[in-house]
């Protein structure tokens, strides 16, 4: 696949339940240099849905602004990621004759056309369609099929699907704020181009992204990625069991627990004490720090859990040679990784961004895993069609798809 050209300016727009970043990327010679980041709260979207257009709408555009202003440049077009409990995947097949009896681009666009072509409800709309691996006649595993003589290619792929309000809403929001979307990526993808290397996930490798309002799922193996799934619970819920549990408004539940908040209580000691703020003006009041942590490790056990049943349903607990690597804003509490260690049985590695240079010290948190990845996504892809949610409704989109299949049959 070609690059873009050189000193190309990419953004990746990250939406998510906690904060809206947007993420500036230049594209060089050596790779891409992050130049730009702008960051603000997001109050709009619940479970990584958005709820409210307005509110969702002033976050992206004061977020843009801020990337605007440090990178120096105009910011038109953006990548964003989606995510949220209507996200569904599951496998496809395809197969086509080979006319020219050699594998050519038109095949390989046919074969996953044919692959994605089930039935889908008429609410939910296909996002990606991410080939898993090519069989040319007999000889299957083929990552790159171009050129390869036969008389059939065949395609397995995996297929994501999400609800088509929630897409239309999210390019609602960019194109509200003066925005146009290159594109809309399942954020665990956009997540693995940033913290994942080659050979994790070559070798097996379970990617955890732990956001505000979803724990998202993607699982590789021979370099492919082979399952998604989306686990309704995040940093959020955390932050509401301390505020339930403490009695202790929402904004200082939250400081609590990126001040205080440990995810293992053997790790805290016990003549710690922090001082909690009361609701309705009452007087503040001096607990023991284990408190904060004996709620806090009951719910990150609980994601875990989930994560590993996921696992062990799809049959994916033996197969992942290179562990589990988690990332997202709420890994960055102590004793996370520790935790998941002993939850799932393998080992676990906290991933932030990597592979990009620029502002590289301020990018390295996983915080900015889904913002950087989409970036690097977006600085991969040479297609640049723009698309408005105005423009695009089934009729248009089936016609195109014909258009292409009729000059392809002739």
């Amino acid at each position: 696949m070609a690059t873009k050209k050189d000193g190309e300016i990419v953004v990746g727009l990250d939406i998510g339940t906690t904060k809206i970043c947007a993420i500036v990327g230049e594209v060089t010679d050596e790779g891409i240099d992050i130049i730009g980041i702008g960051s603000h709260p997001s109050k709009g979207l619940r479970k990584g849905v958005v709820v409210n257009i307005e509110t969702t709408v002033q976050s992206i555009q004061r977020a843009i602004d801020e990337a605007e202003a440090m990178a120096g440049t105009e910011i038109t077009h953006v990548y964003t990621g989606i995510a949220g409990g209507h996200i569904k995947s599951f496998g496809g097949r395809g197969v086509v004759a080979l006319k020219e009896r050699e594998v050519r681009d038109g095949d390989i666009a046919r074969v996953i056309e044919q692959a994605k072509t089930v039935n889908i409800p008429v609410d939910r709309e296909v996002i990606h369609v991410l080939p898993q691996e090519f069989i040319v006649d007999d000889q299957s595993g083929i990552k790159e099929p171009l050129g390869m003589s036969g008389t059939r290619l065949e395609a397995k792929v995996h297929i994501v699907t999400g609800a088509v309000a929630s897409a239309q809403n999210i390019i609602k929001c960019a194109n509200r704020a003066g925005l146009n979307v290159a594109d809309i990526v399942l954020q665990p993808l956009a997540s693995s181009e940033a913290v994942l290397s080659e050979q994790e996930k070559d070798l097996g490798v379970c990617l955890v992204d732990i956001g505000g309002g979803t724990t998202d799922i993607a699982i590789f193996q021979n370099g492919s990625i082979v399952h998604t799934a989306v686990i309704a619970l995040g940093g959020h819920n955390l932050t509401n069991d301390i505020a339930v549990g403490l009695r202790t408004p929402q904004d200082q539940a939250e400081r609590l627990k990126q001040k205080y908040g440990c995810a293992l209580t053997r790790l805290v000691d016990k003549g710690e004490t922090i001082e909690v703020p009361s609701v309705g003006g009452r007087e503040s009041r001096v607990m023991g720090k284990q408190i904060l942590s004996e709620i806090l490790e009951p719910r990150v056990e609980e994601i875990f859990q989930l994560v590993h049943h996921e696992l062990e349903r799809n049959g994916f607990t033996e197969m992942l040679a290179s562990g589990v690597v988690i990332t997202g804003g709420s890994t960055l509490l102590p004793g996370m990784y520790e935790l998941a260690e002993e939850v799932l049985g393998m080992p676990v590695r906290r991933g932030g961004p990597q592979g990009v240079g620029g502002l590289v010290d301020v990018v390295k948190s996983p915080v900015y895993a889904t913002g950087v990845g989409l970036v690097v996504y977006g600085a991969r892809r040479q297609d640049r069609t723009m698309f408005r949610i105005r423009e695009e409704n089934v009729f248009k989109k089936v016609k195109r798809r014909m258009g292409e299949w009729l000059q392809e049959v002739f």
